[in-house]
């Protein structure tokens, strides 16, 4: 059970993660050309009943094969089954909330 900070105890998950990949972050972004390193997400835009993804996002933008400036105030867009196919997963894994992923990347959004 679960529950937060007003209301009654309801189902969640748990002890709930990721595998990592094999490669290190470093590698999964060497070979973007122009891309976008996203580090906060927020709004609610997944249609469970289409597949469309659309969210608000910010982070730091790729440039050939670096972190570059910030970028906030984006929206990027795409189908889960899509993102799940070109989902590549990085080495980096750290076991911290209960809830846990590596760093991933996903190309082919739209931003």
């Amino acid at each position: 059970a679960s529950r937060g900070s007003g209301g009654a105890p309801g189902v969640a998950p748990a002890n709930v993660y990721m595998e990592p990949g094999t490669a290190s972050v470093a590698d999964l972004i060497a070979d973007i050309e122009d891309g976008v390193y996203i580090t906060d997400l927020f709004g609610q835009g997944v249609s469970l009943v289409t597949g469309d993804y659309s969210r608000g996002a910010s982070g730091l933008r790729i440039r050939n094969g670096e972190l570059a400036g910030p970028v906030a105030e984006i929206t990027i867009a795409g189908t889960l089954p899509e993102m799940f196919r070109a989902l590549v997963a990085a080495d980096d894994l750290e076991l911290l909330r209960g809830i846990d992923v590596p760093t991933l990347r996903i190309d082919g959004m739209s931003v």
